[in-house]
């Protein structure tokens, strides 16, 4: 019972974080596009409060969920080549994740070069990311 309320609430945090994940981007993009001092000091603090208040709760608690079902079934390594695999991309969110915060804290000095048209791009990884991670848990294809 103890590892369907580990799954249950992986899977909460797991929906959270993807939400971070789309809408930071999402604000990257429409800060890229102020012109006005008030509308990029807006922008500067919903950032922040999604990265530090919603995105890095949520990624934590999903590594820490992950990491609790992983400890009660650990035959899964032996067996499951779709975990390692889920595993590796895992690690690439990970990453991308902490790219979010550098540009979070580029966009905070007032140092970003990159055009909206970058983060609208930038915004379809995590996307990819979801899609490959679902097909691997629920398909299971090696």
């Amino acid at each position: 019972m103890l590892y369907l309320w580990l799954k249950a609430l992986h899977i909460v945090a797991i929906v959270c974080w993807f939400a971070g994940l789309f809408y930071l981007p999402r604000l990257f993009v429409y800060h890229a596009m102020s012109e006005d001092q008030l509308s990029r000091e807006r922008f500067q603090t919903m950032e922040r409060k999604l990265y530090r208040g919603i995105m890095m709760p949520s990624m934590i608690a999903t590594l820490l969920f992950g990491i609790g079902m992983i400890a009660m079934n650990p035959g899964l390594f032996a067996t499951g080549g779709w975990l390692h695999a889920k595993l590796t991309l895992v690690i690439v969110l990970i990453g991308y994740h902490h790219l979010c915060g550098a540009q979070l804290k580029h966009f905070a000095r007032d140092e970003n070069n990159r055009s909206h048209v970058f983060y609208r791009w930038f915004n379809e990884f995590p996307v990819l990311l979801l899609l490959a991670i679902v097909i691997l848990v629920v398909v299971k294809p090696f």
